[in-house]
């Protein structure tokens, strides 16, 4: 697992202050998953399409071939097991368009992610939030909704963390301010976390 950070943190030096950030937000969802609860990811623009990619390494072979469970595979067979690969329960909240813009065109905009939070989230599920500002009302809105129903809460932000660090367990700081930077610098973060979740789980 740690050599999934290691190579991370060679190639991207800077991202040497995120470490430890970055080891605890690991341990927090890989606690969630081995107890059978899921991974909720939020963010716009640019970041609503990182949570997409992010619930899409997890859903899926990544870099790893993910075994079916055999006491599953005696159930269903071989012919649908040989085409299932072993996945971990992430939902990327903005690629749920019609909810999303039923409750935009019915209610508060701002609320649409705190809505699906308190719809989709149970007590110890994680909700990792994504935000360059750290300042994104909707996002910080799921992460109070994400609290008071017993969730983990991650942020993923820039240097400063914005408002959206108070509302977290661990937020990870790219240590960057303008957004395309920032942005430049989730992507090998998440795929990191991704990396070290998947040897965790189908090493």
């Amino acid at each position: 697992m740690n050599n999934h950070l290691s190579d991370c943190l060679k190639r991207y030096p800077k991202l040497v202050v995120c470490e430890d950030d970055i080891k605890c937000a690991c341990d927090l969802m890989a606690s969630s998953f081995r107890n059978e609860h899921k991974l909720l990811i939020c963010g716009n623009g640019g970041s609503a399409s990182d949570s997409g990619h992010i619930a899409g390494e997890l859903l899926k072979n990544f870099c790893t071939k993910r075994k079916i469970d055999d006491g599953v595979r005696k159930i269903i067979g071989d012919d649908i097991a040989d085409n299932l690969q072993g996945a971990l329960p992430a939902i990327s909240l903005p690629d749920m368009v019609a909810i999303n813009t039923a409750y935009a065109n019915d209610c508060n905009p701002h609320y649409c992610f705190a809505q699906l939070t308190y719809g989709l989230g149970k007590s110890e599920d994680t909700l990792l939030c994504i935000s360059t500002s750290g300042n994104a009302k909707n996002v910080i809105l799921a992460a109070i909704v994400a609290k008071t129903k017993g969730m983990n809460v991650i942020g993923l932000t820039g240097k400063t963390g914005g408002d959206l660090v108070q509302h977290c367990d661990v937020c990870i700081r790219a240590p960057e301010s303008e957004t395309f930077k920032v942005q430049e610098l989730h992507l090998p973060i998440y795929h990191t976390l991704c990396l070290m979740l998947e040897q965790i789980f189908f090493g």
